[in-house]
């Protein structure tokens, strides 16, 4: 499994579920002109959207006969299946913000789950049981509009992944104030997290201990 990320929530991954060749993931495409920051040409099997704001929403970013998933549900495209969980994007049951899909991808016998804009400080005992196994967890970070970076730590906390990428923060050129990953990374304890442009893992490669913290850069 390979996975990229392009500033905010906007993740592609890349996997190979079966003999039939990759299928690829697209979440949460953001429009450029009104984030600030630029996004290569993305081509996608599957693209899933957490919630429907500007910086998560641009389905014009993705190119190809994708499938398109947009709210809760059990899905399966080519061999690759997509679990939609309920959930909001404020600590207010949605009064605020509105609600936020987060999204369990099951592929090469991992489960990857992306948070999206999780503004819940807290997860439910429905929601926990629903991420329970959760390998790779990419979570927001950023604050203002999601949990912050403490309140993040709670949640990889309540989940117990074997690895943590944190999305949704400040890199430059963002128009959207959010604190950076520092604040995350240190709330987590971790001194040298990984740093790379693509991450590729499998199976086999999971930690299976401490939770590792991998910073993609944007």
């Amino acid at each position: 499994m390979n996975i990229e990320w392009f500033g905010q929530a906007c993740l592609k991954v890349t996997t190979k579920p079966g003999p039939n060749g990759d299928v690829t993931v697209i979440f949460d495409p953001y429009e450029p002109g009104k984030v600030g920051l630029k996004l290569p040409k993305l081509t996608g099997d599957i693209l899933a959207i957490t919630h429907d704001h500007f910086d998560h929403n641009y389905k014009a970013a993705v190119s190809g006969d994708y499938f398109l998933i947009t709210g809760p549900g059990e899905y399966e495209i080519k061999q690759t299946f997509i679990y939609g969980i309920p959930g909001w994007h404020d600590n207010t049951e949605g009064k605020d913000r509105g609600p936020n899909t987060m999204y369990v991808l099951e592929s090469e016998g991992m489960l990857l789950a992306h948070l999206g804009d999780l503004g819940q400080h807290q997860l439910t005992n429905e929601q926990l049981e629903q991420l329970e196994g959760v390998d790779i967890l990419a979570i927001p970070v950023g604050g203002t509009y999601t949990i912050d970076a403490k309140q993040a730590v709670d949640i990889v906390q309540q989940i117990e992944p074997r690895i943590v990428i944190p999305i949704h923060y400040h890199i430059p050129g963002n128009k959207i104030k959010l604190d950076t990953a520092d604040k995350f990374v240190k709330a987590m304890g971790v001194k040298n997290p990984e740093v790379v442009e693509k991450f590729k893992i499998t199976k086999k490669d999971l930690p299976a201990e401490e939770t590792k913290v991998v910073i993609l850069k944007g």
